[in-house]
């Protein structure tokens, strides 16, 4: 279990998985939510959801709003009722949910990157850095590890998540290098291109 990490601090994972996906289009007629889209057998958000449970953290949030979702037992639902005002809305719930699970760092990724695995939430997470990211062939990417120390730093509105702060505090940030791919499902092509048996992450 990842319940220590980092000098005894207790660390939780947040699944952001609220927004609208506007640029996933529709499917035979019918509006589909990118995330319950067949990816492989599954829906795309249970790729990203199985990978996080199985990192062994003691808390597993998962952010909702636009869609509903199968969230097991295992993981704690979270509904934003402000998803469509952007993705810091949904960073900030995670916190708020944290903060009362008395969690001092929280790993956040979302759910739309089916290819993340297990090892890359584990390796950030053991991360001692205050923000530590992911990298992948040298390209930053998620899971995101924040620990409690910078959480009133985070933005409050808009799309940037911690991306804004990852900016302006750089000297904060620590990289690690994953294994898996970041790839995001955002349109039909996406999930086609993911589904052919001759693409592969």
């Amino acid at each position: 279990m990842i319940d220590r990490v980092a000098g005894q601090q207790t660390s939780c994972a947040v699944l952001l998985a609220a927004g609208s996906a506007s640029r996933f289009g529709h499917t035979r007629g019918q509006s589909v939510h990118k995330l319950l889209a067949d990816l492989r057998g599954r829906p795309v958000y249970l790729w990203a959801l199985d990978a996080v449970v199985a990192a062994g953290f003691a808390h597993v949030i998962v952010v909702t709003g636009a869609v509903q979702l199968d969230v097991p037992a295992s993981a704690r639902e979270v509904h934003n009722e402000r998803f469509a005002e952007g993705q810091a809305t949904s960073l900030q719930s995670g916190v708020q949910a944290a903060t009362e699970l008395g969690a001092e760092a929280i790993v956040v990724g979302l759910a739309d990157q089916p290819f993340v695995p297990t090892e890359a939430w584990r390796a950030v997470a053991a991360s001692p850095a205050d923000i530590a990211v992911a990298t992948y062939g040298g390209q930053r990417a998620n899971p995101v590890l924040l620990r409690r120390t910078i959480w009133s730093l985070l933005p409050t509105e808009g799309d940037a998540g911690a991306r804004s702060l990852i900016a302006l505090r750089p000297e904060l940030v620590s990289e690690v290098s994953c294994t898996g791919s970041p790839a995001d499902i955002d349109t039909m092509e996406d999930l086609r291109r993911w589904n052919s048996s001759t693409n592969s992450p």
